[in-house]
């Protein structure tokens, strides 16, 4: 009988500790650590468009500095050059400046990206800061509560054994 009556009746532990923390909003904060994830791989992707970008606009701008050297290389007062070939070179040079011409609005593009992707960045780290410290603020909580219920019950079982040896 003994036995029975200790399993219903909460051990001086129990009573002392009381339940453990639990944060009822985890679920979303895992949710907004995971956007926060998501959100630094896509910053960490439109960084690394933004670097190839910039290396297709040098080779560009090196390509068609190589072009306008050469076509005025080929055009010196000593060499001829009949007029289909001025044209072709010039329509050379101007599809080189298209093609950097393109890459530039690209890269101005991918900077924009990589303005957006970090704003969006800044916001979801924001979000899920604000609840690792509302975790937080409840397990203070949670904690002083726990403590001041341990000093009660210490107190109780402090009072009855002084009952005890007094009477």
């Amino acid at each position: 009988m003994r036995f029975a009556k200790e399993r219903t009746q909460p051990s001086d532990e129990q009573v002392v500790t009381g339940p453990s923390f639990r944060f009822r909003l985890e679920r979303v904060r895992a949710v907004r650590e995971r956007r926060e994830t998501l959100a630094k791989q896509d910053l960490a992707r439109a960084i690394a468009r933004l670097s190839v970008t910039q290396d297709e606009l040098l080779a560009a701008e090196e390509r068609l500095e190589r072009a306008r050297t050469h076509a005025r290389a080929a055009s010196t007062p000593a060499m001829t050059v009949d007029a289909a070939e001025l044209q072709a070179r010039q329509a050379f040079i101007e599809r080189i400046e298209a093609v950097r011409c393109a890459r530039s609005s690209e890269l101005a593009q991918r900077e924009d990206d990589v303005a957006i992707r970090g704003a969006e960045l800044t916001v979801a780290a924001g979000e899920h800061e604000m609840m690792n410290r509302l975790r937080e603020r409840q397990r203070r909580e949670h904690d002083r509560e726990a403590s001041r219920r341990e000093g009660i019950a210490l107190d109780e079982m402090a009072t009855v054994r002084f009952g005890r040896s007094v009477a």
